[in-house]
């Protein structure tokens, strides 16, 4: 099970195209309710979320977590102990954890990317602390998947996929999409 963490500011492409090719390819996303069960994006487009993060408890049954960007919404996720307990767990089990955007700022200031590749939104670099910056659009080192915002949603859910199911499902569910 992923878990796709959404606080107010969240940037909507980013999550919701990633949840829908990760359904679409049948790997099981839960979105959790940072702040509360309605979260309005930041393009005031609202989503109602799964599940509360009062009701999330981390169990055997995570795959890994997924960090949309969007402003505020990095900040909000930032500043939930229980997202950051949640992406600690990921890192320290290898399980994946994925953050788009301005999100992997939130794995740099955390300390999760130590020589580690990644990418972000254009800006953000200064943020991720020790990592070995790329200007590609989306990275995978080990179970870390960064990519760049909302134009390279797709991309990153595809990649997704393909880490976990491998390259022919991620390249089916794309043609299927037209991509």
């Amino acid at each position: 099970m992923f878990y796709c963490f959404l606080a107010d500011g969240f940037e909507e492409i980013e999550a919701l195209a990633t949840i829908d090719i990760l359904r679409r390819a049948d790997i099981p996303v839960t979105t959790v309710g940072v702040g509360g069960d309605m979260i309005r994006g930041t393009h005031d487009i609202k989503v109602q979320a799964d599940m509360h993060i009062d009701d999330f408890e981390i169990d055997e049954n995570i795959t890994g977590v997924i960090l949309p960007g969007g402003m505020p919404g990095v900040k909000n996720l930032y500043a939930e102990e229980r997202v950051r307990d949640a992406v600690s767990f990921c890192i320290s089990r290898n399980l994946y954890v994925c953050a788009i955007c301005a999100a992997p700022s939130i794995l740099g200031r955390m300390g999760v990317l130590m020589d580690k590749r990644a990418t972000c939104y254009p800006g953000f670099e200064d943020e991720l602390l020790s990592a070995k910056v790329s200007a590609d659009k989306v990275v995978v080192d080990g179970k870390i998947i960064t990519a760049k915002g909302a134009g390279v949603a797709l991309d990153f859910g595809f990649k997704i996929v393909e880490q976990l199911e491998g390259e022919v499902k991620a390249e089916r569910i794309a043609a299927s999409m037209q991509c």
